[in-house]
């Protein structure tokens, strides 16, 4: 199979539980107001890779307990996700997604690829990001609206400690001098952030 990215990060302490690989896929049907990466939006941009060459890049990477699925709207590519979080999976590694929808209309759509995605899914993170209810308070999410929701048992001890874990924000600096940036901040501090560097 083949999925539509826009970068893959092999690893990350900031986008999820734990030291993780991070891929945000290309192409967005949602569109929110304010969003932090509208050249996401765009599906026919980005990079093609096939799901079994992605899944052997993210097993091989030593010290990491998962990968993360953002987006764009990773719901926009289900199927792809489902089958790189299947082989990912078949190692013992955790799938966590982000999706603009909610939960319960992924779930009243009832559609195989969007099942599928759910079934592979430990922890999702549910709903459009809101710029009038922007809030970083809680780890990975960018306003109060936005839910967690453990799909499986490998995460559940977080549910209790969620308002006590800070976010993060990690800062790259190419050997081609490109600055590379996740996780999450306001746009004010990024630019401060930026500014100084």
């Amino acid at each position: 199979m083949f999925l539509r990215i826009h970068r893959f990060l092999p690893f990350t302490r900031a986008e999820g539980p734990g030291n993780r690989a991070w891929l945000w896929v290309q192409g967005c049907s949602i569109h929110c107001p304010g969003c932090a990466v509208p050249w996401t939006w765009d599906a026919k941009a980005g990079t093609v890779v096939e799901t079994a060459s992605l899944a052997q890049q993210i097993v091989a990477q030593e010290n990491i307990e998962g990968v993360t699925f953002l987006g764009g709207e990773p719901f926009d590519q289900a199927a792809a996700l489902a089958d790189l979080g299947l082989r990912v999976r078949a190692v013992g590694l955790s799938v966590m997604t982000f999706t603009g929808f909610e939960l319960e209309y992924i779930q009243r759509a009832n559609r195989d690829d969007w099942n599928s995605l759910l079934a592979v899914s430990d922890l999702l993170i549910d709903q459009p990001f809101r710029e009038e209810l922007l809030d970083l308070s809680r780890p990975w999410v960018g306003s109060s609206n936005q839910r967690y929701h453990f799909l499986s048992d490998r995460y559940q001890h977080l549910a209790s400690e969620l308002n006590t874990m800070a976010n993060r924000l990690e800062v790259r600096l190419q050997a081609d001098g490109q600055v590379l940036v996740n996780g999450m901040a306001t746009s004010a501090n990024l630019r401060t952030l930026l500014k100084n560097l």
